[in-house]
């Protein structure tokens, strides 16, 4: 006969192992997610994690001493993206050095899956959360899913200011714009990322604002997907009928694909048609020609993220309203308009 865990403490392991009917080295086990155990018995010690409400020894030291010295990070996309990846790595050496830890988890940005990752971060017992996340469904579910810990949100359309850390996207675009535009470039084709992308639509509104501004005929962008394969494809058709001399791309996988269809249909970069990427991705630098791009400091966003949540802790840190500001970098892919006109 198994008896309940005393309550005047918080249940822990060998309460789980007690009431299951199990070894304790079992309930770790299960813990850990060990495949050598019989479904039924996993199940068993599961049922009892939930009825006696035992959280790992992590989260049992946080309800007593209300710091578990943990910061999560909510990733809503399983892209692994350069910029998401710089952003990550910066995240965990300025947390580390105030030192927290981080508990990432990754995971679609549907509502179901994104409700389950806050969750799991909540039973980590983490003390502020970094919403890594590309829509805008992501940090709208937020809206009716209050978190109850400190937060940042990497949000470039800015909703909560002061909640959000981000590069200038829309000011980017305009950068990448005005350097062909002062180039002498009039028409100019806009290679755009997915639309339900946040930084997608932010830098096909920046490059619109510059077009109309500059009071050039306005062209309509082509939707992409991020891929240098659609920018090899897109290339091709654009060969096939567009009447243009320059193309900014919403990112340099896209330019990628874009300088290959180029080369192999012998249209010359930048004699005949000039490129421009954005991100500055390492590689931007070795294609050929290399690339003119717009640059993020995407490890600028992973410090100021864990800054803002530190002074929100109450544990130093900084608070950065202000967005922070792209920089076009100039290589080899572009130049003042020449043959193609």
């Amino acid at each position: 006969m198994t008896t309940e865990p005393s309550t005047s403490r918080a249940p822990n392991i060998r309460d789980v192992a007690r009431v299951a009917g199990v070894s304790y080295q079992t309930v770790s086990r299960v813990l850990n997610d060990s495949p050598n155990l019989r479904e039924t018995t996993k199940q068993r010690v599961l049922e009892v994690i939930e009825e006696i409400g035992y959280r790992p020894n992590q989260a049992a030291r946080a309800l007593v001493t209300s710091r578990s010295k943990v910061i999560g990070v909510l990733v809503a996309t399983r892209a692994a993206a350069y910029g998401v990846q710089t952003i990550l790595y910066e995240i965990e050496d300025a947390a580390r050095a105030a030192g927290y830890r981080i508990a990432i988890a990754t995971t679609p940005s549907d509502e179901q899956s994104v409700r389950a990752a806050l969750a799991q971060l909540e039973g980590q017992a983490v003390e502020a959360v970094v919403v890594v996340a590309p829509q805008s469904r992501v940090f709208d579910l937020l809206t009716t899913t209050p978190l109850r810990v400190p937060f940042v949100m990497l949000d470039s359309s800015r909703r909560d200011l002061g909640h959000s850390v981000a590069v200038d996207q829309f000011e980017g675009a305009r950068l990448a714009t005005r350097h062909l535009i002062e180039l002498g470039h009039r028409r100019i084709i806009h290679l755009a990322g997915p639309q339900d992308w946040i930084e997608a639509e932010a830098r096909m509104q920046g490059y619109l604002r510059e077009i109309s501004d500059s009071e050039l005929m306005v062209r309509p962008p082509v939707l992409g997907d991020w891929t240098a394969e659609f920018g090899y494809r897109a290339g091709r058709e654009l060969l096939a009928g567009e009447d243009f001399t320059a193309v900014f791309c919403s990112n340099d996988l896209m330019a990628l694909g874009l300088l290959h269809a180029f080369r192999e249909a012998g249209i010359r970069v930048p004699e005949d048609v000039s490129v421009v990427g954005f991100d500055d991705i390492p590689e931007a630098a070795h294609y050929s020609p290399p690339l003119t791009t717009i640059r993020q400091d995407f490890a600028e966003v992973g410090r100021r993220s864990i800054g803002l949540l530190l002074a929100e802790l109450g544990s130093g840190g900084q608070r950065h309203v202000e967005p922070i500001r792209p920089e076009l970098v100039m290589r080899s892919s572009t130049a003042r308009i020449g043959a193609r006109v």
